[in-house]
C-alpha cells in the first residue's frame, strides 16, 4: 500500500510540474491512445514555423508518462503571429509497440492570430485514425 500510495504522489507531483511548465510555455500537446484509453508515452513531435514556402525548425521533444509535452515551443523565445505544424511521428510509436499503423506521422498545421496566451494541441490516436482540436 505504502508503494502505491508513493507512485500516486509521484504521478500527482509529475502532473502539477506539467502544468506549471504548460503555464511558462505559449505551446503544450498532448497524446492519447484512443485503442486502450492510456496516454502515449514516448512519442516523438516535432515543432516548425511556416517561413515563406519552407518550414523552418524550431523544437522537438518527447512525450512524457502522461502523453504530454508541456513546453514545445522555445524557451525564452516570444511566440510570434504565423503558421506552424507540429508532427507528431506515430509511426516510431506503433513500431515500438508492436502495433500497425497507417499513419507513419501525423502533422498538425495551425494559425497562431495572438487571440490566446496559450496553444494546446491534443492528438487522440488510434492505428488507423486520429483526431486533433484546439485545446486549452
Amino acid at each position: 500500500m505504502t508503494r502505491l500510495k508513493t507512485l500516486l504522489a509521484g504521478i500527482a507531483l509529475s502532473a502539477v510540474s506539467s502544468l506549471t511548465l504548460a503555464a511558462d510555455n505559449p505551446l503544450s500537446v498532448h497524446v492519447l491512445n484512443l485503442q486502450d484509453g492510456l496516454p502515449s508515452a514516448d512519442v516523438r513531435v516535432t515543432l516548425e514555423q511556416q517561413t515563406g514556402n519552407s518550414w523552418t525548425l524550431l523544437n522537438s521533444g518527447t512525450t512524457n508518462a502522461q502523453g504530454r509535452i508541456p513546453a514545445l515551443y522555445p524557451e525564452n523565445k516570444t511566440l510570434e503571429k504565423g503558421t506552424y505544424r507540429v508532427t507528431f511521428k506515430t509511426g516510431d510509436w506503433f513500431r515500438a509497440h508492436n502495433a500497425p499503423t497507417f499513419f507513419p506521422e501525423v502533422p498538425v498545421i495551425f494559425a497562431v492570430d495572438g487571440a490566446v496566451a496559450h496553444y494546446h494541441i491534443p492528438l487522440l490516436l488510434s492505428p488507423y485514425g486520429f483526431s486533433t482540436y484546439r485545446g486549452n
